[in-house]
């Protein structure tokens, strides 16, 4: 069962929207914040974990069905088309079905989260993300007791996806998560960002945000997900095992083979932007380590 997130933060703590346009300061805790008033008291900010602006969240992404360059996305994104929508979700659960994104967002809640965002690369960004918890959708379909896994598939449609024309991955692009990752409560499904609907270029209408994990994990513009009793094939891992395990948690302590993991660079820092130190699972320790107790983090990468 999900347990819903506690946010340590009020929109009494964030800069107005106008006001972060124009370049000023917003200030967040280390998990985000919730658009329902909360109870708790507000914890101090991190210093310098202030979202990064909607230019810079918006035209620097890695969308390789739009292209392999980090502008392309948002070049070519502009021709997908996200109406209608509707997500199949099959596999081990009760309720299978093509559900219609509508649907979908009137049973939700949404709430407005700020998360690190840590690419495989090593550039990093944070991004306040607007969105719903997985869980409540996997929840509303009825999760199996076999099921152990996750699987996402990203939309595929070549006429509208002029990367898709190169074989840089087995296309439609893949992703998965162990169930208890799926539904832990920081694992998010992201609908906008900054309180507008998601650009194409980020993922429309619906992408996933497994904030701790490599930014790939996060699959965009999902339209299939599936319950099953098996480990799920992943784009990344299938194109290269030996560079990008099923898990790809943020660990500083293990480095890509072509780079190492130890430091990254924030992105919006400008041309010589100093590089800072990764944290483990991208700051997210406290809250998912428990996740993989007595695992070895370097053979299960």
């Amino acid at each position: 069962m999900a347990y819903r997130w506690k946010n340590d933060l009020t929109h009494a703590d964030v800069t107005p929207n106008a006001a972060f346009m124009n370049r000023r300061q917003l200030m967040a805790g280390i998990a985000g914040l919730g658009l329902a008033a909360m109870a708790r008291p507000a914890a101090a900010a991190e210093g310098d974990l202030k979202p990064n602006s909607w230019e810079e969240i918006t035209s620097y992404n890695n969308y390789y069905e739009f292209g392999t360059g980090k502008e392309d996305p948002a070049q070519n994104a502009h021709v997908l088309t996200t109406k209608p929508w509707s997500v199949k979700i099959d596999g081990m659960v009760d309720n299978p079905g093509d559900y219609a994104f509508e649907d979908i967002m009137s049973k939700m809640t949404v709430e407005e989260r700020i998360y690190r965002f840590r690419c495989v690369e090593a550039w990093s960004m944070v991004v306040p993300w607007n969105g719903f918890e997985l869980a409540d959708l996997l929840n509303m379909a009825g999760v199996q007791s076999g099921a152990k896994y996750v699987a996402f598939e990203t939309l595929y449609r070549p006429a509208e996806m002029p990367g898709t024309a190169y074989k840089v991955l087995e296309w439609p692009y893949r992703e998965g998560l162990r169930l208890d990752e799926a539904m832990h409560p920081l694992t998010l499904m992201a609908t906008g960002i900054y309180g507008k609907p998601i650009p194409n270029q980020n993922g429309a209408p619906l992408r996933l945000v497994v904030p701790w994990k490599y930014g790939f994990k996060s699959i965009k513009s999902i339209v299939r997900i599936t319950l099953t009793d098996k480990e799920p094939p992943t784009s990344w891992n299938m194109a290269n095992r030996r560079e990008y395990g099923f898990y790809s948690n943020v660990n500083p302590n293990v480095s890509h083979p072509r780079w190492s993991q130890a430091n990254e660079r924030r992105l919006g820092g400008g041309l010589f932007a100093s590089r800072k130190p990764t944290l483990m699972f991208n700051g997210y320790e406290k809250e998912v380590a428990g996740l993989y107790e007595g695992m070895d983090l370097a053979k299960f990468f």
